[in-house]
């Protein structure tokens, strides 16, 4: 029998990923478009990130990279 362990980091959609960030969920999807950003799972049909990577997006958008 294969068992499924939960990810060690949470997994959120776009809507809550750029609250925390403090962007849009518009942001988010130009991020995915841009290659800044992977999706790190799907529920559904929306796509989730991992929060450390859209930190690391934002950080990588104020450099200019």
């Amino acid at each position: 029998m294969r068992t499924t362990q939960a990810p060690e980091y949470p997994l959120l959609t776009a809507a809550v990923a750029a609250t925390e960030v403090g962007v849009t969920p518009a942001t988010i999807r130009k991020w995915v478009q841009l290659k800044r950003l992977r999706p790190a799972g799907r529920q559904g049909k929306a796509f989730l990130y991992r929060l450390e990577d859209v930190f690391a997006a934002e950080r990588a958008t104020r450099r200019g990279t």
